[in-house]
């Protein structure tokens, strides 16, 4: 007979600490999968982090506004979707710039903390280059949608 506690063992058999380890989050498929995402995968700059996580991000939004926005049945809606989706973009701009100077308000105090050295984000010119990544790259990748949508589809 198989039990969960057979799978579900305590992080590094240390009960003390909060988390458990489940063949999910210690498999190494999913430490591959993680360490391959664009924040964290080794050698890329915050400027180029940021843009990839962008054009991610822009690509997907365009849809649910053209297929799910009020004027989704009318010949505008491909470029009311594109609007809108810029206009979410430019808000969550906004929101990482506001991260942005509340975190990282004093920034020696977060280089000396040893808990952020592993952390790739931890100066404000770090994060505003992220932040400006975001938004080329979310634009961009809208803007791509809009294009394949309007002129291509």
């Amino acid at each position: 007979k198989i039990f969960m506690s057979d799978f579900i063992q305590p992080y590094n058999n240390d009960r003390s600490v909060g988390l458990l380890s489940t063949p999910i989050n210690t498999s190494t498929a999913t430490r591959t999968f993680l360490s391959n995402l664009p924040l964290y995968r080794k050698g890329l700059s915050p400027l180029l982090r940021g843009l990839e996580v962008g054009m991610a991000h822009g690509y997907f939004l365009v849809g649910p506004f053209i297929k799910l926005g009020p004027l989704r049945n009318s010949e505008y809606a491909t470029i009311i979707g594109f609007i809108s989706a810029t206009g979410l973009i430019l808000i969550l701009t906004l929101a990482m710039i506001i991260y942005g100077f509340v975190t990282y308000q004093n920034e020696q105090k977060l280089k000396n903390d040893p808990r952020l050295q592993e952390t790739i984000l931890f100066t404000r010119n770090d994060w505003n280059q992220f932040t400006s990544g975001f938004f080329i790259g979310s634009t961009g990748g809208a803007g791509f949608v809009f294009i394949l949508l309007r002129f291509i589809f």
